[in-house]
């Protein structure tokens, strides 16, 4: 208890006696971020939200090793043509829901939402900003993988006949394909490990391109190549698992 008293002292006093070494070890991540849309995505969907956990291994010269899933949910559709040949051509215009003639002869709505998934690899660094801090600082990330996107047409209850089974792949506009991503930010640990967190700019770009052999409402094979673009600003909180060094177990 002595030598920790007569340290906590002299630093107060002095600063620091020495330089404090950056530490090393996994690093759980929750992330959530908010997209625009860009490139044949911005044609296709508007402003959606990425979520989802990620593994990253720190090592002691602050470079980043891990990977990543990301879940994609958005609200609004924008593809005008979408179901036109089995929809109610009386309804009134919805970027997100649809009216159709169910199988007891009611009209009823069917909502559409964007959805999709990125998982891929991440490697980058932790750029050091203070020497009281070794672990934090400014972090580039660059990570690359598989993206996979459609439009979720929501039939809850299975009542409109040509909305069932494999006929909804011919309407869904499935499209997958690698990407790349680039995020800069800024990523801090406390002392106490408890208030970890990262904030930044996100852009990735995909190369995908549509997975359907045949769209029943144009009436033609998709299998066209796309460019999906999404830039977003990223939220993450993290949990660390540092090992621990034998100078944190003695004067703790």
């Amino acid at each position: 208890m002595s030598i920790s008293l007569h340290l906590s002292a002299q630093e107060d006093l002095f600063g620091p006696s020495e330089h404090k070494e950056a530490r090393h070890g996994f690093i759980l991540n929750g992330n959530v971020g908010h997209d625009l849309p860009g490139g044949d995505m911005a044609q296709r969907f508007e402003n959606s939200w990425r979520l989802g956990p990620a593994l990253l291994y720190k090592t002691k010269s602050n470079w980043l090793f891990g990977a990543k899933f990301d879940f994609i949910v958005g609200k609004n559709v924008n593809e005008d043509s979408l179901m036109i040949n089995i929809r109610d051509k009386y309804q009134t215009y919805s970027k997100n829901l649809f009216q159709f003639i169910n199988n007891d002869g009611q009209r009823i709505g069917v909502p559409v939402y964007e959805r999709g998934y990125a998982v891929g690899l991440s490697a980058g660094k932790i750029f050091n900003t203070t020497k009281l801090h070794p672990d934090n600082g400014i972090v580039v990330l660059t990570s690359v993988g598989f993206m996979q996107h459609r439009i979720n047409i929501f039939d809850k209850d299975k009542s409109v006949m040509s909305l069932r089974g494999q006929y909804l792949k011919g309407y869904d506009r499935l499209a997958n394909g690698i990407f790349v991503e680039q995020y800069l930010g800024y990523m801090y640990f406390s002392k106490s490990r408890l208030i970890n967190f990262t904030l930044g700019a996100d852009l990735l770009v995909g190369f995908t391109q549509g997975r359907r052999d045949y769209l029943y409402d144009v009436m033609r094979p998709d299998h066209t190549k796309r460019l999906d673009v999404l830039f977003g600003l990223r939220a993450g909180w993290f949990i660390p698992m540092f090992k621990r060094s034998s100078e944190d177990m003695m004067f703790e």
